[in-house]
């Protein structure tokens, strides 16, 4: 069975995967020694201190630090709540029969890719209550992340509508099914599967972009830990604290994403005849009713 990564690229040969893990090698041996000469300089300079690290071992500072980290995955959940239907409804748009639908779209996808989430929450900070609508501080870091991130989206959802096969639209056809309703029932599900891991890697950007939050003084994981750093004078300390939350978090969505595509990968009971069959081509249109 061809597993979903190799309909979006050609899978790497002997000598690609040598030059991998010969990058992959060299890669580490430069990080191990960052880190060992890091290590040398905070210890050579006091970072290392018993003293400055007691304080991170206590139950106070670890739910003050927690409950930004709370405060964060909120944001993220919110604004993942918001981008992933408006990005599939703009994949939808972008593949239409419809010149204005692919048109409007199509714009708006390439627009919000290029201007920085930053602009964003500064137009929302300062610009939006000179005309009257000042946002509570959690929309104020969400609704800009989810106009951002929609658009993204938008384009993992299309590049799974585009990889099914065109057979798949034609049996919709060959059941009597209207175009939205091939859609919707054969389409939809296929292409939502096969972009899972790309949404779960999507989830991780989000999180990291969250961070944002500190310019609204919204309470996420980065700005609980500059409040913390200016209260105890911990700096290098608490960041690296915070730091760590960020990879803990990141490296479980990971996994998680790791996970889903083995097991979509995997053969599947009644799939094996299916799997057998020539692929066709894909359509780059996908009919909207």
């Amino acid at each position: 069975m061809t597993s979903t990564p190799s309909l979006l690229f050609d899978a790497p040969g002997p000598r690609a995967k040598r030059r991998a893990r010969l990058w992959s090698l060299a890669t580490g041996v430069a990080i191990l020694l960052a880190v060992t000469l890091a290590v040398h300089q905070f210890s050579s300079h006091g970072q290392l201190a018993t003293d400055k690290w007691q304080p991170f071992g206590t139950w106070p500072v670890w739910r003050f630090l927690l409950n930004g980290a709370w405060y964060s995955l909120l944001a993220a959940l919110g604004s993942a709540a918001i981008a992933a239907p408006f990005g599939l409804l703009l994949a939808i748009g972008r593949m239409s029969s419809r010149r204005p639908v692919r048109w409007i779209a199509g714009t708006y996808v390439e627009v919000m890719r290029t201007v920085p989430v930053l602009l964003l929450i500064y137009l929302t900070l300062f610009a939006l209550p000179k005309y009257g609508l000042n946002l509570p501080l959690y929309w104020k870091l969400v609704a800009p992340l989810s106009l951002s991130v929609a658009a993204s989206t938008a384009e993992i959802f299309r590049a799974g509508l585009v990889s099914l096969d065109r057979g798949q639209r034609e049996a919709g056809a060959a059941l009597g099914l209207s175009r939205s309703q091939t859609l919707r029932i054969i389409l939809l599900p296929q292409a939502l599967r096969r972009v899972i891991p790309s949404l779960i890697s999507q989830a991780v950007g989000l999180i990291k972009d969250t961070s944002l939050g500190y310019i609204v003084s919204y309470y996420e994981l980065l700005y609980s830990g500059q409040v913390y750093a200016t209260y105890s004078h911990l700096l290098i300390q608490t960041y690296i604290v915070v730091a760590a939350l960020y990879l803990v978090v990141n490296a479980i969505l990971s996994k998680l994403g790791r996970v889903i595509q083995q097991r979509d990968g995997r053969p599947r009971r009644g799939n094996s005849a299916a799997a057998t069959q020539p692929a066709e081509s894909p359509s780059d249109t996908v009919p909207a009713g």
